[in-house]
């Protein structure tokens, strides 16, 4: 089966087609991990997007019930040079054609996407869509070249209710813009009693769960298309501890005082070395954003960590309130888990808040 791929600069891809058979519409970018696709497809933080993937052969391990990120994938699309069609593995349930049928996902296997990344690396992010046989080239790239891009996706990804996920230790609540369910397991790990609940609860009802730490997830789009959880988040600062993961990161820079902008192509892959400034260590990090921290208020937060492949801001730390965050994926294990120990950071800025307190009330 045909397929083509329309990009809004008027450059056509033909190759074959995999999954779905729906037409499809998204931002067009590109991720440079090695493995990972089925955790890149369930990632909520692509919501709307069409992921092209740089690696040449995809799908050789299959779709398996354990490494999803959510239940629903967002994703609008999937690009490979590459699509095994037999996975060997023991754990595959499904081969990634399967899998995106039953999630009417479009696929698109056979072009150059080493000259597709190399294009959107020059131009930035291009809008794109699949396009039907009978499509006329001009009237696809006519659409979308006045195409508005959504910005609800955090509404689309974000749980509805509040729901447990119990636990004997402390109480986080955990705001879930788009969250992975890696951010979920790290918590259970150290036996917290998490929380979950919607996007645009207000600082109140996250007080009243009384939680001893409150944990903001990643997820999709503009961050600014989201102020009422910018307003959340400046009347939660300083009353209990809390830690951001990647939208998290920018939307509590927002609360700040800080700004954001989008970048050109962004940072999506498995790979990215990270600078801590404090000690200089390095780490490789799991991203996935296409914004970024562009500058910040200097007389509230401090820069702690920096991209070494173009120095953007990766880490702050709020200078007064107990509260950090980091433009990375933390509870990600692409191979390397170098970033984990931040769970095991928050969780002491809790404890260490706590007797902070509790030395407070004994000298009154």
């Amino acid at each position: 089966m045909k397929r083509r791929l329309v990009l809004e600069n008027g450059t056509v891809f033909e190759g074959t087609g995999f999954g779905s058979l729906e037409p499809s519409v998204g931002e067009v970018v590109f991720n440079t991990g090695m493995t990972g696709y089925q955790e890149i497809l369930s990632d909520p933080s692509y919501c709307g997007q069409i992921v092209t993937l740089t690696y040449p052969l995809i799908g050789n391990y299959g779709i398996n019930r354990d490494d999803f990120e959510s239940i629903t994938p967002f994703v609008k699309g999937l690009i490979v040079k590459e699509l095994c069609e037999k996975p060997s593995n023991w754990r595959s349930s499904y081969s990634l054609d399967e899998y995106l049928k039953m999630k009417n996902i479009p696929g698109l296997s056979g072009i150059d996407t080493r000259k597709l990344t190399r294009m959107i690396r020059s131009a930035g992010t291009l809008r794109g869509a699949f396009a039907g046989p009978d499509e006329q080239v001009e009237d696809v790239v006519r659409r979308l070249q006045t195409l508005q891009l959504p910005t609800d996706q955090v509404s689309q990804v974000s749980v509805k209710n509040a729901y447990p996920s119990p636990g004997r230790g402390k109480r986080i609540v955990l705001v879930d813009f788009g969250m992975k369910h890696g951010i979920l397991r790290e918590l259970n790990k150290r036996d917290c009693d998490v929380i979950v609940v919607p996007y645009n609860i207000t600082a109140d009802e996250v007080l009243q769960l009384k939680p001893d730490g409150i944990m903001l997830s990643n997820g999709p789009g503009d961050p600014v298309d989201v102020p009422e959880a910018v307003e959340m988040i400046q009347q939660l600062i300083g009353k209990v501890p809390l830690f951001g993961i990647c939208l998290g990161h920018q939307l509590f820079a927002l609360a700040c005082g800080a700004s954001t902008e989008k970048m050109k192509f962004g940072h999506r892959g498995s790979n990215h070395p990270v600078k801590e400034l404090a000690t200089g260590k390095v780490t490789l990090t799991s991203q996935n954003h296409g914004y970024t921290v562009s500058s910040i208020n200097e007389d509230v937060l401090e820069v702690t960590h920096i991209a070494l492949n173009d120095n953007t801001i990766e880490g702050l730390t709020h200078k007064e309130a107990p509260a950090f965050t980091v433009q990375y994926h933390p509870e990600a294990s692409p191979g390397p888990e170098d970033a984990n120990y931040l769970f095991d950071q928050f969780m002491e800025m809790i404890h260490t808040t706590e007797k902070e307190g509790e030395e407070v009330c004994q000298n009154a």
